[in-house]
């Protein structure tokens, strides 16, 4: 076999097969085998026909067809591996020409990664904020754990802003009832933003067994961007009782002794949480940074191919109507032209920061241990809420592994990156970032789980060779 490379472009070849028939005899071989299971011929059993029999009932041009069909994505893949080509997606074949028992050429054209020039790490520097822990930092984190270990207690009032209520709702459209709407005894907090728009102005004031009515806009289901007419029943008005601040409250709450070294204790903990944030900070500006410097030439497929994964993600819970979706963007002001544009340019960003820590990956020869992968799977295994076995079972049946595997190795080069750059704080302080990102070459050196954007599961990772 003979193959030639043509590059058509930064992210596009041609790649050129010659086959000679002398290659192609195993093919032949299944090429009968096969057939001979499908006919039925007089005098002889099922797979046991002769070859020039065969071609003397159906003809010589069913077995080229089966021969031609197994040869090209076999033969194709050697090319592959012979010229070294990193391809991407799927290939566009085209049989140039077949001599039957001379030769077969065809050509396979396919995105490939780009040739990308990387800066020197070293050279890059960016500015984060500063590491700040306010007093009212500190008194907003105190009431949330007063919060959480608050209870709540029925009052006899109208309901007010942060009080827990029990209520049945109901919904309409164009008075049919909406059945994904429909609930009783559920527990709401005011305020909270977890309900529908205009809840909690029709609930502000209410008192127990009281019902409200008001309209708003579906943003899920079959109804999707129309407006519904909701009921509200309020069941019961709870407030919440906070303890006190004191002694008993951070025995209860925490390992320590008094209330002054359970507040010590949380700022702490909000600064440690503050360098966290300043270093996924720096991480995003760092990235953002080597965006704006470095050329990413993108394929076109690839790029298409996330567009349609984003989109077809969107409309998902509009039972995929182009129609909601259009009701949707207007109650948002936007068209569906902006939309499109908007996720053409996210898709895009999306494949330019794959290729570019690919590169960067490669560039420094990034590996990944078992013991990072298999972090990784017990991360996400938790963010879906099922077991590690689940998770990775579900990966295998939708090929996501090696996208799971080349998110591990991405996110590590980008904090050898990470760890290289100058980050200084708004201040002009150099800020350290080892706890976070680790030290360079040292056993601890991971990943910057913080903050971490999870891979986005595009033909980039699908289709890696």
């Amino acid at each position: 076999m003979k193959s030639t490379v043509e590059q058509l472009g930064p992210t596009r070849v041609k790649i050129n097969v010659e086959v000679p028939f002398d290659e192609l005899k195993p093919n032949f071989d299944r090429a009968y085998r096969k057939i001979a299971q499908q006919v039925r011929i007089p005098g002889f059993r099922p797979g046991k026909v002769p070859a020039r029999v065969l071609e003397s009932r159906i003809g010589r041009a069913p077995v080229l067809d089966e021969v031609v069909n197994e040869a090209i994505p076999a033969k194709y893949l050697e090319a592959v591996r012979a010229g070294d080509v990193r391809t991407l997606g799927q290939p566009d074949f085209e049989v140039t020409k077949l001599e039957d028992r001379d030769v077969l050429e065809f050509t396979a054209e396919v995105d490939v990664r780009p040739e990308i020039s990387l800066p020197d790490a070293e050279s890059i520097s960016v500015t984060v904020d500063d590491v700040e822990v306010t007093q009212s930092d500190v008194d907003e984190e105190l009431q949330n754990m007063r919060a959480r270990f608050g209870t709540l207690q029925g009052v006899d009032r109208p309901a007010e802003f942060g009080d827990f209520l029990s209520i049945d709702l109901s919904a309409t459209v164009d008075g049919e009832e909406v059945e994904e709407a429909a609930t009783t005894g559920l527990s709401y907090e005011i305020g909270s933003g977890q309900l529908v728009d205009g809840i909690d102005d029709a609930v502000m004031g209410a008192s127990a067994g009281e019902t409200k009515t008001f309209t708003t806009k579906l943003v899920a289901g079959k109804y999707a961007g129309r407006d519904a007419e909701v009921s509200v029943t309020v069941q019961s008005v709870k407030e919440r009782e906070l303890p006190e601040a004191d002694d008993d409250f951070a025995q209860l709450a925490s390992e320590f002794d008094t209330i002054d070294e359970f507040v010590d204790n949380l700022r702490e903990q909000l600064a440690k949480m503050k360098r966290v944030q300043q270093g996924v900070q720096a991480r995003d500006k760092i990235l953002e940074s080597l965006l704006e410097s470095v050329d990413v030439p993108l394929p076109e497929k690839v790029v298409e191919a996330e567009v349609s994964n984003r989109r077809h993600d969107a409309i998902h819970d509009l039972d995929h109507s182009e129609e909601a979706l259009a009701e949707l963007l207007e109650t948002e002001g936007r068209s569906v032209e902006e939309f499109d544009t908007e996720l053409r340019s996210e898709a895009e960003k999306a494949v330019r920061t794959q290729l570019l820590l690919d590169a960067i990956a490669d560039a420094e020869k990034t590996s990944v241990d078992d013991n990072e992968l298999t972090e990784r799977i017990l991360y996400q295994a938790q963010r879906f809420g099922v077991s590690p076995d689940e998770y990775v079972r579900r990966a295998q049946e939708s090929g996501q592994l090696a996208a799971i595997y080349a998110d591990v190795r991405r996110g590590k080069a980008l904090a050898s990156v990470v760890r290289r750059a100058t980050v200084t704080d708004a201040s002009g302080n150099r800020v350290d970032l080892e706890e976070l990102f680790g030290r360079e070459g040292s056993e601890d050196e991971q990943e910057p789980a913080a903050g971490q954007a999870e891979a986005d599961q595009t033909e980039v990772e699908a289709a890696e060779k």
